[in-house]
């Protein structure tokens, strides 16, 4: 509490994070000051918060992913961010699920994510269509997948038995067949998914015909992208959604412009295990933020370090 019995505003929070990430980078005693919301434990989001983090000095919380992630930044719980791009413009202008506008900043594009609709290897399903009437768990509530798997369904006309269970919940299930599929937002391989197909082979079905009606209605943020060898199962095409690291508008200049110079000068350090073809930490990359606007620290700090 501040002196006097006053609760401290979120720019005096940030303002003392920004002193204190500053200082931190021309010290060696680390300062936790920054809260990333992140994800799911097991999934992309948890790895490269902890990375990031740990570059930082900064704390991760783990969530069920981008909607949550984005109601903590507007409600002042978190000073960064990860996630998907759908899900950021949905935030930006107010749209389901969000009910007013979250006044968002990007720092980068970091990450291509995957949307991966697993089934076992044996099922019949090879389409979105072919899973009407089946049992599907669509992602955690408040995860990006629930926003995306509710999106994908509708838009596909079909019917089915839905339910939003996390991944550990979701791959429990479908190894027992109490569903029919299981529909996952990360990299590839994602280790709960390669521990299953080891256990149980499972594959991804091919999102791509759901494309053009995706794109129709919620734009450019959805992408035809190939899922690398490597994985589970064989490759396959599938949509993709980009990855941002997104703030309050309201993160001081100097706080954005060092997470970016940590973004671009370390970006080694930042590649989690599931990160297989899906990197973007380069300059070229990281500044294409559409559709949300890039923070002007941020802007401030790629212009400098592109020199």
């Amino acid at each position: 509490m501040a002196p006097g019995g006053r609760r401290p505003t979120r720019r005096t929070f940030l303002l003392t994070a920004a002193t204190a990430l500053v200082a931190t980078a021309c010290t060696d005693s680390p300062q936790q000051t920054l809260r990333i919301a992140a994800g799911e434990p097991g999934g992309f989001y948890k790895e490269f918060a902890e990375l990031l983090a740990a570059e930082t000095t900064a704390t991760v919380i783990s969530t069920t992913g981008s909607v949550e992630n984005l109601t903590l930044v507007r409600n002042g719980e978190a000073e960064l961010a990860l996630t998907l791009a759908d899900a950021a413009s949905a935030a930006y202008a107010g749209r389901t699920p969000f009910t007013t506008t979250v006044p968002l900043r990007a720092l980068g594009r970091v990450y291509e994510n995957y949307m991966q609709l697993v089934v076992p290897a044996d099922s019949p399903a090879e389409s979105v269509t072919d899973l009407a009437g089946k049992r599907i768990s669509l992602g955690a509530e408040g995860s990006g997948a629930a926003l995306f798997g509710d999106r994908l369904i509708a838009g596909s006309g079909i019917t089915a038995d839905v339910d939003h269970h996390p991944l550990a919940d979701a791959v429990a299930e479908l190894a027992a067949g109490t569903v029919d599929a299981i529909l996952w937002s990360g990299g590839v391989p994602t280790p709960a998914l390669a521990d299953l197909h080891r256990r149980r082979p499972i594959r991804l079905v091919d999102l791509t015909d759901q494309l053009p009606a995706l794109q129709a209605a919620y734009g450019a943020v959805y992408e035809h992208v190939a899922v690398p060898d490597g994985g589970y199962g064989h490759p396959v095409d599938t949509i993709g959604v980009p990855n941002l690291l997104v703030s309050h508008r309201d993160l001081p200049t100097d706080v954005a412009a060092a997470v970016v110079r940590v973004l671009v000068t370390r970006a080694s350090r930042l590649v989690p295990p599931q990160a297989l073809g899906t990197q973007y930490l380069d300059q070229r990359s990281l500044i294409a933020t559409a559709p949300l606007p890039m923070h002007p620290g941020a802007a401030a700090a790629y212009r400098e370090l592109r020199g």
